[in-house]
């Protein structure tokens, strides 16, 4: 794992916001970012999961939560918008953006893979977080060192056959954080890295190994010291980065 230990309230007066926050990694990120002292944004498409990882941050008595539904699949340069007006309006700014959610689309070749499921993947996993970052962007800037995190894999490094439009999407990712930061890094405080977290304990990663024994893989919690890490001040200046979870 990465070698990290976070001290405590190392998100203390911080807000940041994750997608994908209703389970997997994101929900553990979220969960983890308001025990270090973070007012997190829940952002994701279905309210159920999100309301549950609230009442847990509430429950334990974190800083609470903030619930934004948001459906990436269809969302729009309006939806968005709308989602930076309400983030200044309610908090005044942004300190953190956590690009997680994915959608993993088939597992085929590329000569059977269907174009509605390859446009559908690259919204949610290219798409969406542009457009999201573009419209955040100036939130971040009033902060004092703001960190963006977009979520890759090893096959976003590496292609290898059938991963399709999934393994495409984070080529780009990897591509948009590497030109995000080069822009970014003499002209701004905010810092722009990029996570692989490996093979983890997910439904992401259940549907993509369906015969894999998930026992074998670390759950989302363990894998969160580089979460940590790039979120607070210790990565201050450490930008255009890839790092591995595990």
């Amino acid at each position: 794992m990465f070698d990290y230990t976070a001290p405590d309230q190392l998100l203390k007066n911080r807000v940041i916001l994750i997608t994908g926050a209703g389970d997997g990694i994101g929900r553990a990120a979220a969960i983890d970012s308001a025990r270090l002292g973070a007012t997190v944004i829940l952002l994701g498409r279905t309210i159920e999961k999100l309301e549950v990882v609230y009442d847990e941050i509430e429950n334990a008595g974190y800083p609470q939560a903030a619930i934004y539904p948001l459906d990436l699949r269809s969302a729009t340069d309006e939806d968005y918008i709308s989602l930076a007006q309400v983030v200044e309006d309610e908090f005044g700014g942004l300190d953190g953006l956590v690009h997680n959610a994915s959608i993993l689309g088939q597992r085929t070749p590329l000569s059977n893979y269907e174009s509605r499921t390859w446009n559908l993947v690259m919204q949610v996993n290219a798409t969406a977080p542009f457009m999201m970052t573009q419209a955040l962007l100036p939130l971040l800037e009033v902060s004092k060192d703001a960190s963006i995190i977009f979520t890759s894999s090893s096959v976003g490094a590496q292609g290898k056959a059938y991963w399709g439009a999934y393994s495409v999407s984070k080529f780009a990712t990897e591509g948009m954080a590497q030109i995000l930061a080069d822009e970014t890094g003499n002209t701004s405080k905010i810092r722009v890295n990029i996570i692989d977290p490996g093979a983890t304990r997910t439904s992401m990663r259940a549907q993509a190994y369906p015969g894999e024994n998930p026992a074998q893989n670390p759950l989302p919690k363990d894998i969160m010291p580089v979460y940590q890490y790039l979120l607070g001040p210790d990565s201050l200046g450490i930008t255009g980065q890839r790092f591995k979870a595990q």
